[in-house]
């Protein structure tokens, strides 16, 4: 083995895919399953050929650029990468790599199911049921809306945003979205869906707002108090991309006050803390970071973050390189 390269990953994976890395390289995995802190970054960075980060490994210029580094390559495991700093990995020469596309559909079932657990108030029934609260069925009792007919409107439309589209459509939704480009006739033409021109505007005219931009600086805090202000007051928020994308503080004061109708959310802005308003109130639908979490995407992800890692030590160009 000592004359493999030798590989870190960070985060335990499905058992598929740490046997593959076990089999093919020098391969060190999670023991604990926990973030490894700083001591553990800057020790690994000297130690390592590889590493296989994920989300919760924050890689800034100074760990890059530290002296003795030995690490060449960051298969991150998973699509985003605004946990690591792509202008100082390409200044170090260091290069990156995502995991796209192999988490699409499990994303876009996990934004429907928040749509549908806040419009049909789904999750305050389970809790009312669960401790005992549940008195029988009358007609008044935790009346939701239906999504048919309603407007979705999605802030990004790449993969993830026109997979959750698709599904909307087959639940009777109309599709409006917001985006820096459009897209292709052909997509807007298969599901239907109209552009507009700002995300403000769009809040304006939709019942369910969901959220599908990249993190970092240039999304943080694009839903603001100003935006949620635009939203009507049944209007429901969905967020599935970034936590930082929303200002938790004002969706939590938004809903609070009755000036939308409620929250789905799988990410957040301090993940993993939440807001403790958002946590307390009863239209707030809260999922722990489920996106890619089926057996599927979540293998998928492993084998092709070792495709990438596989091709660079090859001396070949990875297919997804992000740096």
């Amino acid at each position: 083995m000592t004359d493999l390269p030798k590989l870190l990953v960070t985060r335990r994976l499905p058992d598929a895919v740490e046997r593959h890395l076990v089999e093919t390289w020098d391969t060190t995995l999670s023991v604990d399953d926990r973030p490894l802190d700083r001591a553990a970054l800057v020790a690994a960075m000297t130690r390592y050929d590889a590493w296989m980060p994920t989300i919760t490994d924050r890689i800034d210029a100074d760990l890059l650029a530290m002296p003795g580094r030995r690490v060449r390559i960051l298969a991150n495991y998973g699509a985003g990468v605004d946990h690591i700093d792509l202008a100082a990995a390409r200044a170090a020469g260091v290069v990156v790599t995502n995991t796209p596309d192999v988490l699409t559909e499990a994303t876009a079932e996990i934004a429907i199911l928040l749509m549908m657990m806040a419009a049909r108030r789904a999750s305050e029934g389970e809790r009312e049921l669960r401790a005992g609260q549940w008195t029988g069925w009358r007609p008044s009792h935790l009346i939701g809306q239906g999504l048919s007919g309603k407007t979705l409107g999605l802030i990004g439309f790449g993969r993830i945003a026109q997979a959750t589209a698709a599904k909307a459509r087959g639940l009777g939704m109309r599709i409006r979205y917001a985006s820096r480009s459009a897209a292709s006739p052909e997509v807007e033409r298969t599901l239907q869906a109209t552009r507009v021109e700002t995300p403000e505007a769009l809040a304006a005219q939709c019942d369910i707002l969901s959220l599908h931009v990249p993190g970092g600086e240039a999304t943080r805090h694009l839903v603001d108090a100003a935006l949620l202000a635009r939203m009507k007051p049944h209007a429901i928020v969905v967020n599935t991309a970034r936590g930082p994308v929303i200002d938790e503080a004002a969706l939590a004061e938004a809903l609070a006050q009755g000036r939308i109708g409620g929250v789905g959310l799988d990410v957040y802005e301090h993940e993993p803390v939440v807001h403790p308003a958002l946590l307390a109130h009863p239209r707030a639908v809260l999922l722990p970071h489920l996106g890619s979490a089926t057996i599927e995407a979540r293998t998928a992800m492993g084998m092709r973050a070792a495709d990438n890692l596989a091709a660079f030590l090859r001396g070949e160009e990875p297919a997804d390189r992000v740096a």
